[in-house]
């Protein structure tokens, strides 16, 4: 059983915790979705992030998931933290150790979402740029971030 401290890789059997996380994380901090979109994101989370990005997660004294973050280095690509956790450093942690040991230096944050902006802006990152829409091409605003020098 892995210390509740370390970090360690995501694996396929913790997909769908890691989906019930994300579902989660995502309700408590995306207010702006719909609950439609919500539902068409997860599909899209299980096969662009889950299958395709290296994760790497933290899990309490169970070994259950509490929070993960994929990198491709040099982007971090995502970082949830299951609400229970929140505001215990989990996410701290789980950055330090993109940024420290896996190389990430940029991120993008929805604009709309103050919480993980404030968050990363706290940790160093700087707002690069700003694109009108996100990823998928939904009308939510994207603030490109990255680490100074």
């Amino acid at each position: 059983m892995p210390h509740q401290n370390q970090i360690t890789s995501l694996v396929p059997s913790d997909y769908l915790q890691a989906l019930e996380l994300w579902e989660s994380s995502v309700r408590a901090t995306h207010s702006f979705l719909t609950e439609q979109e919500i539902q068409s994101l997860k599909p899209l989370v299980h096969s662009e992030c889950l299958l395709k990005i290296p994760l790497f997660c933290m899990r309490d004294e169970t070994g259950g998931v509490i929070g993960f973050i994929g990198v491709d280095i040099p982007k971090i690509e995502a970082l949830f933290i299951d609400p229970a956790w929140r505001g215990k450093g989990i996410g701290r942690k789980l950055l330090e150790y993109a940024i420290n040991e896996l190389q990430a230096e940029l991120v993008d944050v929805n604009e709309q979402n103050e919480q993980a902006l404030s968050f990363y802006q706290h940790m160093g990152f700087e707002i690069a740029h700003r694109s009108e829409v996100d990823g998928f091409g939904k009308p939510y605003p994207l603030l490109h971030l990255k680490l100074p020098g």
